[in-house]
């Protein structure tokens, strides 16, 4: 870049100058609560502090008056007030309400103000920073080569914030399309919500039928298995009663058999003593016999030995 030649450097200087002072007018003129500060930030929210205080005080002021009022009302009966007084506390009830929503629109138009003049004080701040360091390296070197990448660094961020703006633009479409393809999901899961609907209902009337016909199948069931029960017991008690009697007639046969034994046992005694008695009989009577047979054989022994010799004297004699 060519050199600016020493004329021409003082006229744009002259210029700048001229540009500096302008900015540092419109620095001067704005709001007075804003002067002298450099965070805006921090002066928004003293001011919002002290609206907010004011407004407190206002409420209480007029919550006051208002009960003052309600309890001037009440004493008419008793004590009448004059109407002077009435009408000056209307008058202050009025002012009260005024201020009060006049401090709220303040309160929020403070808000906005302080972030716009927030904006507008950090672009006069950097245009005039710019320009002076331009001023600078006009008067030392005849260039101005740092308002050309000032401006190279705006062209930047515009380009930075127009892309940015093609990707928000994007991104609404995204999000767009992508909304529409919520909607898309929200009506089919909508119908197939419907249709769960409608097969829950299907299904809660099969439940219903199967219920009922499961009830009446219970029910003849029930009756069916009550009448087998009591035709069941109906046979057990018949036949408890033929078993009874069965049991009753077994029991008369054992007495019987018990006292038919008991007898036989006692006749078999009576026969049994009678029968050891004839063997005692028949036992002695027996000894007895053997004896006196035992005392005929010894005596026909002893007569059979008499008589041999005898035969034997006899047959010697006879020889």
């Amino acid at each position: 870049m060519e050199k600016l030649t020493h004329l021409e450097a003082l006229l744009f200087t002259a210029v700048l100058e001229n540009c500096v002072d302008q900015l540092s007018i419109l620095g001067h003129i704005m709001p007075v609560s804003h002067e002298g500060r450099t965070d805006i930030s921090h002066t928004g929210s003293q001011e919002i502090k002290e609206i907010l205080e004011t407004e407190k005080e206002l409420d209480i002021n007029y919550q006051e008056l208002v009960s003052a009022r309600q309890g001037s009302g009440e004493r008419v009966t008793c004590l009448p007030l004059k109407s002077t007084e009435h009408k000056q506390q209307l008058g202050k009830t009025e002012e009260l309400k005024s201020t009060h929503h006049l401090s709220k629109r303040a309160m929020k138009q403070s808000v906005l103000s302080v972030e716009q003049l927030r904006k507008i004080q950090a672009a006069r701040q950097y245009a005039s920073d710019v320009i002076t360091v331009t001023m600078k390296m006009m008067q030392e070197s005849g260039t101005f080569n740092s308002l050309t990448e000032a401006n190279e660094r705006e062209k930047a961020k515009k380009s930075k914030f127009h892309d940015f703006l093609i990707r928000e633009e994007e991104g609404k479409k995204e999000i767009k399309s992508l909304q529409k393809q919520l909607q898309d999901v929200k009506k089919e899961t909508e119908i197939e919500l419907q249709n769960r609907d409608a097969m829950i209902d299907y299904l809660k009337d099969e439940l219903q039928e199967m219920k009922a016909k499961a009830n009446t199948e219970s029910s003849y069931t029930k009756k069916s298995t009550d009448l087998q029960v009591h035709q069941t017991q109906k046979k057990c008690s018949n036949a408890e009663s033929v078993l009874d009697k069965e049991i009753q007639d077994l029991r008369r046969k054992t007495d019987e058999e018990i006292r038919i034994h008991m007898e036989t046992e006692n006749f078999l005694r009576q026969q049994h003593k009678k029968v050891e008695e004839k063997l005692q009989y028949w036992m002695a009577k027996y000894e007895n016999d053997t004896d006196a047979k035992d005392e005929e054989l010894d005596a026909l022994k002893a007569s059979k030995a008499n008589n041999l010799e005898r035969l034997q004297r006899l047959a010697e004699e006879v020889r």
